[in-house]
Formats: structure tokens, C-alpha cells, sequence
């Protein structure tokens, strides 16, 4: 088992500090944060605690999977590696550069 958990569910007006602060009944505390929407700068409702060994990881999923935090049941377990995101091209060009021997569109 690894030491970066997924803590899912996660009421908007959770911070990286209360993360922090509720697994730190579990033991040492890593990291903790909490994932935010670029655009709007709002909580996803989802972060990643890092605890500093994987008995504390396994009491953090014992303890707070299921649990309930402000009305939300929240989901904990072990964090996924990330999957490798597609190539999306470059942003901001329009019409890929192409342009005539006239230098016009």
C-alpha cells in the first residue's frame, strides 16, 4: 500500500489546512491538499493527503472511508498514479498556421 490517499466527496468548503489537520489523528501528515478548479478557483471537492508511512495510510482509510464530514459521506482510499493525459496541441493558434505565398489567409 502507498502513502498518497484520495480523499473524495469533500464539501466545497473543505481546505488544505483541515485535511491536514483531520488525518493528522492518524499519524504524520505529509502533505494534504485540495484539488481546485482553475477557472473558477473553487474547490473540486476532492484532494490528496500524503501520510508519512503506510500504517498511517491504512488507519486514514480505516478511519475516514465512509465517514461522514458536514453532511458527505467521504470516499478514502489509496491514490492511483495519474494517467498520462493526451496530446491536445498547442492552444490559441487559429487555423494551424497556414497561410499563402501572398502572406494572406
Amino acid at each position: 500500500m502507498g502513502h498518497k490517499l484520495y480523499v473524495g466527496n469533500l464539501p466545497f468548503s473543505a481546505t488544505d489546512a483541515i485535511l491536514q489537520e483531520t488525518f493528522a489523528e492518524c499519524g504524520t501528515v505529509e502533505s494534504a491538499r485540495i484539488i481546485m478548479d482553475r477557472e473558477s478557483g473553487r474547490s473540486k471537492g476532492f484532494g490528496f493527503v500524503e501520510m508519512s508511512t503506510a500504517d498511517e495510510a491504512k488507519e486514514a482509510i480505516s478511519k475516514y472511508d465512509g465517514a461522514d464530514y458536514e453532511g458527505r459521506r467521504m470516499t478514502v482510499n489509496e491514490a492511483r498514479p495519474q494517467a498520462p493525459r493526451e496530446d491536445r496541441g498547442s492552444r490559441g493558434s487559429f487555423g494551424g498556421g497556414r497561410s499563402n505565398s501572398r502572406g494572406g489567409w
